[in-house]
């Protein structure tokens, strides 16, 4: 079953910031990871996981990615922060 996500990496603690969208998180993050897509992640790096969060439905999530990518970087940062301090890769603690 695909449960959608939304997801923010970054390139380091206070590093450059992606914020997507996807129905299989695990995935999404490897392609991020070996480069298998180009695009903003690959060309700047942007490969450690520090923030995700599950939604009920694509629509929820994908809704809730655009406001996020609105907000200020601050405000990123914070909610980061507020679930991840140290910045840590949560790669490794996803079960998608």
């Amino acid at each position: 079953m695909k449960q959608p996500f939304v997801y923010i990496l970054a390139s380091q603690k206070n590093g450059t910031l992606y914020i997507g969208v996807t129905s299989n998180l695990r995935q999404r993050i490897w392609q991020h990871r070996t480069g298998a897509v180009d695009g903003f992640s690959h060309t700047h790096n942007v490969t450690r996981l520090v923030y995700y969060e599950m939604h009920d439905s694509m629509t929820d999530a994908i809704l809730r990615e655009k406001r996020l990518k609105k907000w200020r970087r601050a405000w990123k940062i914070r909610l980061i922060e507020e679930h991840n301090a140290d910045w840590h890769d949560l790669f490794d603690h996803i079960n998608a």
